[in-house]
């Protein structure tokens, strides 16, 4: 089941890992989730994403996180993404330039996202 945390101030909706997965028919799902919460992060296991998500090429991914930053909605995945990246140098380019911002990170886990939030 969905919940709320508190991370260092700050409010995070963290969602389950059962399905419905994340894509573009289902992001405002998500959205909707979270403007109920009133949360300005989002945590989602990698688990919950569509297969397809992580494949850049299918653009799903640049569609579902334009629109968490059109709604000014932060986003981290949260899970072990290196079999991912590994696989891909531009899987790996999009998550290291993704984690250097502050608006969409990949974590390991929910105490690395704690971290991160703590720094500001």
């Amino acid at each position: 089941m969905n919940h709320l945390e508190t991370l260092h101030d700050t409010p995070v909706l963290v969602f389950a890992g059962e399905d419905p997965k994340l894509d573009v028919r289902s992001v405002n799902d998500f959205l909707s989730e979270a403007w109920t919460r009133d949360v300005q992060w989002l945590a989602i296991p990698l688990e919950r994403l569509d297969p397809d998500f992580l494949d850049l090429k299918t653009r799903i991914a640049g569609e579902v996180i334009q629109k968490f930053t059109n709604y000014r909605l932060n986003v981290a995945f949260v899970g072990e993404i290196t079999p991912w990246t590994q696989a891909s140098n531009s899987l790996r380019d999009f998550v290291h330039e993704s984690n250097r911002g502050r608006t969409v990170w990949f974590v390991r886990d929910m105490a690395e996202l704690g971290r991160r939030l703590a720094k500001g």
